[in-house]
């Protein structure tokens, strides 16, 4: 388990990190989400020891992580960490003997994974040569050719057009399904939710939302419910504790509580039309952000 206990860091008087805490678990996939400058990219870089902490420390498997373990971890980093003028197939080999892998091995896993991500015929190209997706297939390769015990991915999916994206989605879901432990952040929310197991949100250097995301969900106070009326009826809600969030597509969002009862949620919104569309579910995780961060 990597374990993020405590973390404190500031620069000057921008506070990045505010006693952050988190665990990620080994098998499963934990999004790591949060408002621009909320601190995640300094949690992620205070794993492979690239940020001084001011307090707090980094565990894997309950012990102070060292370079040893690092060096068992995959790291794609926001800002990628490639050189641009070497070529794709020194680069990766090379990084792979770093990580303590013989030449022959490190050959092997680099064209493994070009073949893998559909850059087997530019293995001789600079990485400047490349666009910016397949620069990020370069990057992924890098984090991924030593089978890491764990996968730190800092906004692996920015940039990446919808098959891609999906293909990397489910490399992610192999590599945890293989054992390993992957964290990684994103502001796809949609995507998040469809991947991850457990988030993490984080929010001026403090995470306020930890857990599984199915129990999170569940134990919610609030439920979900969408609802459209024919020719453009409009419903005004007779029960309590009932927000409107919005309208998309001719069907409006509601914030309901909980303990509401769908039926006569229903029987209230049918006075006001004929009900085309009707949802009543636990928040998206979108819903749950918003609520979170507080804006």
């Amino acid at each position: 388990m990597l374990e993020l206990r405590s973390l404190r860091k500031a620069f000057g008087d921008v506070v990045a990190l505010d006693g952050a805490s988190l665990q990620a678990r080994p098998g499963r996939i934990l999004g790591f989400l949060g408002p621009n400058g909320a601190g995640k990219t300094t949690a992620m870089r205070a794993v492979f020891g690239l940020v001084a902490l001011d307090g707090g420390d980094v565990a894997w498997q309950g012990r102070p992580l060292g370079r040893p373990q690092r060096l068992r971890f995959g790291y794609m980093p926001e800002q990628r960490g490639l050189y641009p003028r070497m070529r794709i197939g020194e680069q990766l080999a090379w990084l792979g003997r770093i990580h303590g892998m013989t030449a022959r091995r490190a050959a092997r896993a680099t064209a493994a994974w070009l073949e893998r991500l559909g850059l087997d015929d530019r293995t001789r190209d600079r990485l400047e040569q490349l666009s910016h997706g397949n620069q990020q297939r370069v990057q992924l390769a890098a984090a991924l050719l030593h089978e890491p015990e764990a996968l730190v991915l800092d906004e692996p999916f920015a940039g990446l057009d919808p098959m891609a994206a999906e293909a990397l989605a489910d490399i992610i879901r192999e590599q945890a399904a293989a054992g390993a432990t992957v964290l990684f952040s994103s502001h796809q929310l949609d995507l998040v939710q469809d991947i991850c197991e457990d988030v993490a949100v984080i929010d001026r250097g403090r995470v306020v939302l930890a857990g599984s995301l199915e129990a999170i969900r569940r134990q919610a106070p609030h439920r979900r419910l969408d609802l459209a009326l024919a020719d453009e009826a409009e419903w005004a809600p007779a029960l309590p504790g009932i927000e409107l969030l919005g309208h998309r597509a001719g069907v409006s969002t509601y914030l309901v509580p909980a303990e509401a009862d769908p039926a006569a949620l229903l029987a209230d919104a049918s006075r006001a039309g004929r009900i085309t569309r009707f949802s009543f579910q636990p928040p998206t995780l979108s819903d749950l952000f918003r609520a979170a961060v507080g804006r």
